[in-house]
């Protein structure tokens, strides 16, 4: 076997996870790409993150009315062996966001994240169908308040506008035919939060306040109900393009933002095209698009094409810096890290999601991203810190400026650094001088310069981007 090119490998782990340790990226180089692939989407393979570990050495998690979900999500991100499973339960919160400041129910929007991370990968038509039955949407978008007889238009609006076509593929009139096709679709009202905490609705159909007449929905006629006006969605190509252009987006690189969708094309046409022929050859299954996607030259040729969220940053540089290996109460803070860059986890800000690229990042947000990454590597026993020893030791008893600086780079995953940013790097190392790990208390102080080397690499405009 040839294996496979260290970037390469890194730049996959970024994209279809949260990123890569060096220790990783020395067994996965040995593999062939495809097989990587394949593996990452096929997450059945690897065993689930243990959730009964984190709920007893992380106490608050048993609260059935507690925030805490946010940080034991972060907590699976770091730690799983399933990263597209996470990264697609990412995905479809970024697609589908239902803010849990509006019901206050936090076990609802809970149960939410685990259905998208339960239809990760399946297909269109099931998370569709499961969204419009989730009680954290149905609650969000008022379709418990579409009666037949006086429909409530929310859902079906944004259903067509924000979660499966877009704007321009459908007229006013099916906005009104699938909002009637939804009459009935509610929720179990949850147990009152006195003397038992809250919990969970569930679905519920009520046949009677169902609108039962004939309908006419993007051209086709029946008396439809809400699984045949997905059921019909997912046959358009408007719904193809659609989801890949979504796709390509938050794997591959930075679009416009979604209500530009319908003036402004797509940066690579060509690229949507092999998503929607993915689509369609295999009914709308994810992993089919995803493995189009992954193995794709406009992938593989896209490195460092995107701005990397605030869930991308903070996992991403949790885990180069070795970081919530076990539960503990402090990982809440890691939630709240995100939240101040601009990405409340079950928070987004409107139906219509956060706007990504660019807009992830102003003067206050830049300043939150660059403490919180330079506060991770501020310990010399960082796992980063480590790597770099070892690997500079295995080199030889000493190390020049430069080796430090291009070790520093290797393991921050930031091989996009610039000449500028690297001579200025190298300076500042030379000023100090060749490391040495003759001693103990010279490893000590050639571990601080390592340790300054990173912050000041993860401090660079270069690692914003993934």
């Amino acid at each position: 076997m040839s294996g496979t090119d260290r970037e390469l490998v890194a730049h996959l782990m970024r994209r279809a996870g949260f990123g890569v340790t060096q220790v990783e990226i020395d067994s996965l180089a040995e593999r062939e790409y495809e097989d990587i692939v394949e593996d990452l989407l096929n997450p059945e393979r690897f065993p689930a993150p243990e959730e009964d570990i984190a709920r007893r050495y992380w106490i608050a998690l048993n609260n059935p009315d507690g925030p805490n979900y946010p940080a034991y999500w972060i907590y699976r991100m770091v730690n799983t062996e399933r990263p597209v499973e996470e990264k697609m339960t990412l995905f479809w919160h970024h697609l589908f966001p239902t803010s849990a400041g509006k019901s206050s129910d936090p076990p609802s929007s809970n149960v939410q994240i685990e259905t998208f991370r339960r239809n990760a990968l399946s297909d269109f038509e099931t998370i569709l169908l499961d969204l419009a039955r989730d009680p954290a949407m149905i609650y969000f978008l008022d379709n418990c308040e579409n009666h037949n007889g006086e429909p409530n238009e929310n859902w079906g609006r944004e259903l067509l506008e924000l979660f499966s076509m877009g704007v321009g593929n459908y007229t006013e009139d099916d906005i009104k035919n699938a909002s009637r096709a939804f009459t009935g679709w509610t929720f179990t009202q949850p147990i009152p939060l006195d003397p038992y905490a809250r919990y969970p609705s569930e679905f519920l159909y009520l046949e009677d306040d169902h609108d039962d007449t004939e309908k006419t929905f993007l051209g086709e006629t029946g008396n439809f109900n809400g699984e045949d006006i997905i059921a019909i969605i997912v046959k358009q190509p408007a719904a193809a393009k659609f989801l890949s252009r979504h796709l390509y987006n938050f794997f591959v690189a930075d679009e416009p933002q979604v209500p530009a969708w319908d003036n402004v094309p797509p940066q690579d046409p060509e690229a949507i095209e092999i998503l929607v022929k993915a689509y369609f050859d295999s009914n709308g299954e994810i992993t089919a698009m995803l493995r189009a996607l992954f193995n794709s030259d406009f992938f593989k040729a896209s490195s460092f094409k995107k701005v990397k969220s605030p869930t991308e940053l903070v996992v991403g540089t949790v885990k180069i810096a070795g970081g919530m290996k076990f539960p503990e109460p402090g990982h809440t803070g890691m939630a709240a890290a995100t939240a101040a860059m601009g990405q409340g986890l079950q928070l987004p800000p409107t139906v219509e999601g956060w706007h990504t690229g660019k807009e992830w990042i102003d003067g206050g947000t830049l300043t939150e991203r660059v403490n919180f990454a330079v506060n991770q590597l501020s310990d010399t026993s960082a796992d980063s810190t480590k790597w770099i020893i070892d690997h500079l030791v295995a080199a030889g008893g000493s190390a020049s400026p430069t080796q430090l600086v291009d070790a520093c780079v290797t393991a921050t995953g930031c091989s996009n650094v610039t000449d500028e940013t690297r001579s200025a790097l190298v300076e500042a190392a030379t000023s100090e001088g060749e490391l040495s790990f003759d001693t103990e208390a010279d490893t000590e102080v050639s571990a601080t310069r390592i340790a300054a080397t990173l912050q000041s690499i993860v401090s660079s405009i270069e690692y914003q981007f993934a």
